[in-house]
């Protein structure tokens, strides 16, 4: 899915209606298949940015294009149609507690699925070996038939991106998805949806606080500060002190991106 923004302005989704805007004027093209990863310190504006891709979140000023055609603009039929090819991964997934995971894997399936065969499915799912599938990728096979309230945060978090696999979305929007994560399953997890989403022909767009598993993994690397674009750039162009400028106001951070931080982390090429 080919996104297009233009001067494009938003506020958080849980500010209030006066509030500033958390991203202002921002112009930005993702071409239909990219992968990017945004990064920038805490409250650069991106979980905003996610939610205006999405169509979770009206622009306050500008405008967004999705294929051409602006979400705002269309009928409530057509909106809820455009929504239905997108997902949005947050960092806590809202998940029913006593719901088993199967279930919670394969409601990624809803958007493309007749309103029966929903209501069946909560109580005779179908499509089991598909959500066993996806689970298996983020090593969490054994987990198919547990209770989502004896998950910890990361189980809780990989059923979550697993069931952005079974959602055959064509832009796939995922917000911070490693923060409860080990630093090996953080890897496979980033390796698995860059990979499917290059099976797919998704675009992928996430949010990363760890910036050199965001150098790693993807090819495109946009930091956002104070909520106005920093840099776009290949990830072959991001340099030490492009990052430790962009972090300026998180002294640790900025302390941690030391000179070896993109020549450590080289990023990873997939050969098909």
């Amino acid at each position: 899915m080919n996104i297009e923004l233009r001067s494009l302005s938003g506020r958080h989704p849980a500010a209030p209606a006066a509030a500033p805007p958390a991203l202002r004027a921002l112009d930005l093209h993702v071409a239909a298949g990219e992968q990017a990863a945004v990064i920038g310190p805490s409250g650069a504006g991106k979980t905003t940015l996610l939610h205006l891709m999405a169509c979770a979140l009206a622009p306050a000023a500008g405008s967004i294009e999705l294929d051409g055609r602006d979400p705002w603009r269309l009928p409530r039929r057509e909106l809820q149609r455009l929504r239905g090819r997108l997902f949005l991964a947050p960092q806590v997934p809202p998940l029913p507690p006593r719901q088993r995971v199967v279930t919670a894997v394969l409601a990624g399936r809803l958007p493309r699925i007749g309103l029966w065969q929903a209501l069946r499915s909560l109580f005779y799912p179908t499509g089991i070996a598909q959500a066993d599938a996806a689970l298996a990728r983020f090593d969490m096979a054994d987990k198919l038939f547990a209770r989502v309230d004896r998950l910890s945060g990361g189980e809780r978090q990989r059923v979550g991106l697993a069931r952005g696999l079974l959602s055959q979305a064509q832009l796939l929007l995922v917000d911070e998805p490693l923060s409860a994560l080990d630093p090996a399953r953080a890897g496979l997890a980033l390796d698995t949806l860059t990979q499917w989403a290059r099976d797919s022909g998704a675009t992928l767009v996430a949010t990363l606080h760890d910036v050199p598993l965001a150098l790693q993994h993807f090819p495109r690397i946009i930091g956002l500060r104070g909520g106005s674009l920093a840099f776009d750039l290949p990830t072959a162009q991001v340099t030490p002190a492009l990052l430790r400028e962009l972090y300026a106001q998180e002294p640790a951070q900025a302390d941690a991106l030391g000179e070896s931080t993109v020549e450590a982390r080289p990023v990873v090429m997939h050969c098909r």
